[in-house]
C-alpha cells in the first residue's frame, strides 16, 4: 500500500512538471507585453459621511493574456479580477453584488471582521441572475483584505477564472504614518496569481490528479492579471501592496537587484516596526504591505520583481518622487491578547492527501457543527502540519470572521513579520503554530486550508461564534 502510494506521488509530480512546461511555452511564444494594469477604486455611491456603498457585479468575459488570443474568464465589473473597495474604520458598509455568472456563486469578505450573516462563506449562496446584499460596520484597523468566491466545491474553479478584488481599510492611525498612500502614484496593488495556459491562450480548469495532490498551479506568472507587466515607479519610496491570490502556489518574493525592503503590514493590519528583508514568503491569501526605496536609482534604471529566480513583472525608474518620505521607525503597535485571558484551547490538525485530505481526521459537511465558540471570548488555537507516509505538505490556515496573533511558532517566538494581525497562517511540513483571536462576530463561519483544491475537497470545517 505504501508502494502504491508513492508511485500515485511519482505519477501526480511528472504529470503536474510536464504540464508547468507546456503552460511556459504558451506564455514565451507570443506574451502581451503591457503595463501593469490599476485595478480602478470603485466609486462610493453614498455621498453621506460615514456610510458607504458599493455594486459589484460578477461577470463573465473575455481576456488575452496572449497576443491575439481571447481566454474566457471572468471578474467584478470587468472581465478579469475586480476593483478596490475602499472604507474607513466606523463606516456602515453596504455592498450589493449582482451574479451574472450563468451559475450560482458567493462573495466572502477576506480579512473583514463582520457577521457570519454578512461573511458570504458557503452559506452566502447567490443563485445566477440574483442579487445579495451585504451590511456590516468596519470597526478593525487599517489593513489590505480582499473578496473572492466561496461556493461549496466550486471555490478554485471561480477564483482560477478571474474572481477576485482589494479591499483597503483606513483608520485615523494610519492617515497620520509618514507612508505613502496616493492610488497609482507611490502606492500599488499587486495580485500575484499563476495560471495554465493551453497554447491557444485557454486556461481551462480541469483537475488532474497532481491538481488535486498539490492544488492548482501554472507556468505562466500574473501580476493584477497581466503576463510580466512593467510599472513605473517615481525615484524615491514606493509603497506595494501584494496579496498572493493564487489558488495553490507559494511566492517567495524578492527584487532583482539584491535590494532590501521593508515589510509594514500583514494581513490584517500594520506590523509595530518595519522589518527588513531581501525576500518574503507569502502563502495563498496572504497579504504584505512594502516600502521599496527608488531614491539611490537612476531615471530609467529598472529592476525585476522575482518568485525566487522567475520574472513576475519589472519596474522602471521614472521622475522624482512629489513628495519625500523615510522608513519610519515604528507603525502601529497593535492590542496584544494575553494567553491568561484565554478560556479555552482548541486543536486543529492537517492531515490526508488528494481526495482525503482533512482537518482533525474529518471532512466538511454543513450538516455538523465542528467547534462552538462564545461571543466576545478570547481563545487559543493550536494549528499543526504533521507529514504522513512519506508526504510533506504545506497548508495555509484561515479563519473566516476573526484575526489572530501568534504567540509562537515550532515553540519559539514568531518572527518579527508575524508579529500584527494574521487572517491566514502559513504552516509547512512538521511546524506548529498557537494563535490567539477575542471572536467578536456573531454567526457561523468557516476554517480551512487555503490551498483551493483542498478546501473544496474537503479541508474544512465551520464553528459558531454565539
Amino acid at each position: 500500500m505504501q508502494g502504491r502510494t508513492k508511485w500515485l506521488i511519482l505519477s501526480a509530480m511528472i504529470a503536474f512538471i510536464i504540464a508547468l512546461l507546456v503552460s511556459q511555452f504558451a506564455f514565451r511564444a507570443g506574451a502581451k507585453e503591457q503595463a501593469l494594469p490599476l485595478p480602478p477604486l470603485l466609486k462610493d455611491q453614498n455621498t453621506s459621511e460615514g456610510i458607504t456603498a458599493y455594486t459589484i457585479t460578477a461577470r463573465t468575459g473575455h481576456t488575452e493574456f496572449i497576443r491575439g488570443k481571447q481566454a474566457e474568464t471572468a471578474g467584478y465589473n470587468g472581465a478579469f479580477l475586480g476593483p478596490v473597495l475602499r472604507m474607513k474604520k466606523g463606516d456602515e458598509v453596504t455592498v450589493k453584488v449582482n451574479n451574472q455568472l450563468g451559475e450560482a456563486t458567493t462573495v466572502h469578505w477576506h480579512g473583514l471582521e463582520v457577521p457570519g450573516s454578512a461573511d458570504g462563506g458557503v452559506y452566502g449562496k447567490i443563485a445566477d441572475g440574483t442579487s445579495w446584499q451585504a451590511q456590516f460596520k468596519v470597526d478593525q484597523p487599517a489593513a489590505t483584505a480582499w473578496f473572492h468566491p466561496h461556493l461549496m466545491h466550486e471555490t478554485g474553479k471561480q477564483v482560477y477564472k478571474g474572481l477576485a478584488g482589494l479591499i483597503y481599510i483606513e483608520d485615523d492611525e494610519s492617515t497620520k504614518l509618514a507612508i505613502p498612500r496616493t492610488y497609482g502614484e507611490d502606492d500599488f496593488p499587486l495580485v500575484l496569481q499563476d495560471r495554465m495556459l493551453t497554447e491557444d491562450g485557454q486556461m481551462p480548469y480541469k483537475l488532474t490528479d497532481a491538481d488535486i495532490m498539490y492544488g492548482k498551479m501554472g507556468g505562466t506568472q500574473l501580476v493584477n492579471g497581466a503576463v510580466a507587466p512593467t510599472l513605473t515607479i517615481p525615484k524615491g519610496l514606493v509603497r506595494l501592496r501584494v496579496l498572493n491570490g493564487a489558488n495553490a502556489r507559494i511566492y517567495t518574493i524578492k527584487l532583482s537587484n539584491a535590494q532590501f525592503f521593508w515589510q509594514i503590514a500583514s494581513d490584517g493590519g500594520f506590523l509595530p516596526k518595519p522589518v527588513q528583508v531581501k525576500e518574503l514568503e507569502l502563502s495563498p491569501a496572504e497579504r504584505a504591505e512594502l516600502l521599496v526605496d527608488a531614491g539611490s536609482l537612476h531615471t530609467g534604471d529598472i529592476f525585476f520583481l522575482q518568485n525566487g529566480g522567475d520574472k513576475l513583472m519589472t519596474f522602471k525608474v521614472g521622475k522624482d518622487a512629489k513628495e519625500t518620505y523615510g522608513v519610519p521607525e515604528s507603525l502601529v503597535e497593535p492590542e496584544r491578547l494575553k494567553p491568561e485571558k484565554a478560556v479555552k484551547r482548541r486543536q486543529f490538525v492537517f492531515g490526508g492527501m488528494g481526495k482525503y485530505v482533512n482537518i482533525n481526521g474529518k471532512q466538511m459537511d454543513m450538516n455538523r457543527m465542528d467547534e462552538r465558540v462564545g461571543l466576545n471570548t478570547v481563545e487559543i488555537w493550536e494549528i499543526s502540519n504533521p507529514s504522513a507516509a512519506g508526504m510533506s505538505m504545506s497548508h495555509p490556515f484561515h479563519a473566516h470572521g476573526v484575526q489572530f496573533q501568534l504567540l509562537s511558532r515550532n515553540g519559539g517566538p514568531p518572527p518579527a513579520n508575524e508579529t500584527g494581525w494574521k487572517d491566514t497562517i502559513h504552516l509547512r511540513p512538521d511546524e506548529r503554530v498557537e494563535a490567539i483571536a477575542r471572536f467578536r462576530k456573531p454567526g457561523v463561519f468557516m476554517y480551512h486550508c487555503h490551498i483551493l483544491e483542498h478546501e473544496d475537497a474537503g479541508m474544512m470545517g465551520q464553528f459558531e461564534v454565539k
